[in-house]
């Protein structure tokens, strides 16, 4: 065994002393409480994001082929013609999951004497209804031949409406150039809830079928296509595969992603990075502050055994090997600990959800957690090896120790 920390290891089991003691103890817990901040915060905010992320493209999809700078409105009033051969090719791009056609129109629905304007998203059987967003009742019944004569509301709408699944509806299209609103009437099959502001009070579903019946469309005119994908850090290069193979040069259409589209929230989200770096960023310099500290006042507590090693001969590197093996020892059992901590937390946050939040402020009722299993071992080696690489500092004190002063008091 490596002499140097073979005393490293029989000074961390075996040392005396109140005052040593003490400040070991202090050092592997600041350590473990600055793993286990840098732990629970990369591990809230990674969920945070990856949840609101999930919920926007769980009803909007990752990328829209839709008619050029439609993007704001996407509630055009020019139809596109659908392309089978294009959304063949679509599915063939790898990532895609689906491609489902849709119409955006905007409409005011009536119930119990109460009236709520909102957004129409018409939809097929080919639409893969949210994940991650609360159902109660049923999805809409395609089987009718001639189009469904139901909606799905959101939760917020219904709330507004005091409509429950099972109401009938009247839902209110206004034309231009024509005085009076054409009205149908529509069962609310199901009520939706994702927690997101921007989609609860604006949309709702229906059969694409009656939004192309209200606007005098063929069976195959549609506003455009969503498309949905496995991983939405595909968004952009499925978007940009899309238009650059697969729409002619003279193609009304374009493709956009939904960074595109809503780069308000994306850049929101990405804005969250910033205080994790930070967060990270301060909790190092504490760590290190802390271990430097620690090791600077073990080597002055220590000075007489520095002093009876060079005396005995040892080289000055192996002793300031011992204390780097002593500060290496409280980092890794800071870090065990730190783990122990902040994955604790985070574990039981996933469990129980103890930890509430306001929905209509950060669009879930419970703070979400995802343990990235690679975020974790990287913040346990970046911290094993900052406490490892400060000590050096501190270490080059054992050089101006001198034995006959050390050794010739007591």
């Amino acid at each position: 065994m490596n002499l140097s920390f073979f005393i490293a290891r029989r000074y961390m089991l075996r040392h005396k002393g109140a005052f040593a003691s003490f400040i070991i103890r202090l050092a592997i817990l600041a350590s473990a409480l600055s793993v286990a901040v840098m732990i629970i915060s990369v591990g809230f905010i990674t969920g945070f994001k990856y949840t609101i992320r999930e919920k926007m493209f769980s009803f909007m999809g990752h990328v829209h082929v839709v008619l050029r700078d439609e993007t704001e409105k996407m509630a055009t009033a020019v139809p596109v013609k659908g392309d089978s051969v294009l959304v063949k090719n679509i599915e063939r791009i790898p990532h895609v999951t689906s491609v489902s056609p849709f119409i955006i129109k905007p409409a005011i629905v009536h119930t119990n004497g109460e009236m709520e304007a909102l957004a129409l998203k018409g939809i097929d059987s080919s639409y893969h209804f949210m994940q991650g967003a609360s159902l109660s009742g049923s999805n809409i019944d395609f089987t009718d031949t001639a189009y469904s004569k139901q909606v799905v509301l959101s939760q917020t709408i219904a709330d507004r409406l005091f409509a429950k699944a099972g109401d009938t509806v009247e839902l209110y299209f206004l034309e231009g150039g024509s005085m009076f609103p054409r009205i149908r009437k529509a069962r609310v099959a199901g009520i939706f809830h994702t927690g997101l502001e921007e989609i609860d009070k604006t949309f709702a579903l229906c059969d694409i079928r009656m939004l192309q019946r209200i606007n005098n469309w063929m069976a195959d005119d549609i506003s455009g296509y969503q498309v949905d994908l496995d991983n939405d850090k595909y968004s952009d290069t499925v978007a940009a595969n899309i238009f650059y193979n697969f729409l002619p040069v003279a193609s009304p259409l374009s493709s956009y992603s939904m960074r595109d589209i809503y780069p308000n929230v994306f850049d929101w989200l990405e804005m969250q990075n910033v205080n994790v770096v930070i967060l990270l960023v301060i909790m190092s310099v504490v760590a290190i502050i802390n271990m430097s500290a620690v090791l600077l006042i073990l080597m002055v507590d220590r000075a007489r055994l520095v002093g009876l090693l060079k005396a005995l001969g040892l080289p000055a590197g192996n002793i300031r090997n011992i204390f780097l093996g002593i500060a290496g020892i409280i980092g890794l059992s800071g870090v065990i600990l730190g783990n122990i901590i902040g994955l604790g937390i985070c574990l039981l946050q996933q469990k129980t959800g103890f930890i509430k939040l306001s929905e209509s402020i950060y669009g879930m009722s419970e703070a979400a957690v995802r343990i990235v299993w690679w975020e974790i071992v990287l913040i346990d080696v970046a911290t094993l090896a900052l406490c490892i690489l400060c000590m050096w500092l501190p270490a080059l004190y054992i050089r101006r120790i001198s034995p006959a002063k050390v050794l010739e008091f007591k």
